[in-house]
């Protein structure tokens, strides 16, 4: 049984003449334990779709459809007061910044000591013992004396590890990462997702990756979702996405990756960018961008064509099966 299920989603921002629907009618789960990626351009709604289900949707942005089920319970009808059982306690979140985390004011220790405070009713003593033991199982070394540090005291790479040291802080069922390592060089970057990819493993907690690049998904997940002008175009096991991939934007995200090009051959790109959510085309919002558009494409919205364990909406796809 899932431990988390989204069912047909949908998040909307009023607009001076109307509303901008940021998030169309996405619907996933994810198991105990699983390792799950979200992948598409900026402007794809994968961030949008992270922060809703935490409900830390900005006003005047609100959730105006769907729902968001966390072992049987709807975060999107949740009180404030009970959403806090289950936000930051039993889902967890690591954002981009580390610094949008961490308070530049406090030390990495008061930070710690709060949230497990607040969290699970711990003493000062206690709740310090347990936030130095997280530090070190995030491999930051002398963690008795880097607890009583400030954010601006550590490195780049050292703050993201303090902060999923903070997300493990309540043993979390559920991690969401938003783009954990965009800040960071590309050694860190690889240093962060071994280390994340290892306690997931070791703790059995879930992940749900937020990212652009198809090759760190390939590598951390084991199912991947790909996003395009807020809706999910194609789901199913991260290696037939990446072997066998089906729709066209995704044939065009796996075709920009670095390793498909020759050393000194320009980088391969989708042409065209991304409508802009005030002005999602007709039809398949990814139709003036693709090689394979008919006319169906640009007047229907395509539904869901099952594919063994994936799901694709396309058009073009689904003409191919009945074929």
């Amino acid at each position: 049984m899932p431990i988390l299920e989204i069912k047909n989603l949908e998040v909307r921002f009023p607009m001076r003449g109307g509303e901008l629907i940021a998030i169309r009618d996405i619907s996933f789960s994810i198991d105990r334990g699983e390792r799950l990626g979200i992948v598409g351009e900026s402007g794809a709604g994968k961030s949008v779709a992270a922060f809703a289900i935490l409900r830390l949707i900005g006003r005047p942005g609100y959730i105006s459809g769907g729902q968001i089920l966390f072992e049987g319970n709807d975060l999107a009808r949740l009180s404030p007061e009970q959403l806090r059982q289950f936000r930051g306690n039993q889902i967890t979140m690591i954002f981009q910044d580390p610094m949008m985390t961490l308070n530049p004011v406090l030390t990495i220790g008061t930070q710690m000591i709060e949230c497990l405070q607040t969290h699970r009713g711990m003493g000062r003593k206690q709740a310090r013992k347990v936030a130095v033991e997280k530090l070190r199982r995030v491999a930051i070394p002398s963690p008795e004396a880097r607890i009583d540090q400030y954010p601006h005291e550590l490195s780049g790479g050292m703050r993201q590890r303090v902060v999923i040291a903070i997300a493990l802080l309540t043993d979390p069922a559920i991690i969401i990462a938003d783009e954990p390592t965009t800040a960071l060089d590309v050694t860190i970057q690889a240093e962060i997702m071994e280390l994340l990819l290892a306690l997931c493993e070791t703790h059995q907690v879930a992940l749900i990756l937020i990212t652009h690049d198809l090759g760190v998904v390939s590598e951390i997940t084991q199912r991947a979702i790909v996003m395009y002008a807020g809706r999910i175009v194609e789901e199913g096991p991260t290696r037939d996405i990446i072997e066998r991939a089906r729709h066209p934007y995704t044939h065009g995200l796996i075709d920009a990756l670095p390793e498909r090009t020759h050393p000194g051959q320009r980088l391969n790109q989708i042409p065209g960018s991304m409508p802009s959510l005030v002005d999602i085309p007709p039809g398949c919002a990814f139709h003036p961008r693709c090689e394979h558009v008919t006319d169906l494409c640009q007047t229907r919205v395509p539904g869901y064509t099952l594919l063994d364990h994936a799901r694709v909406a396309c058009h073009w796809v689904a003409a191919q099966e009945q074929s």
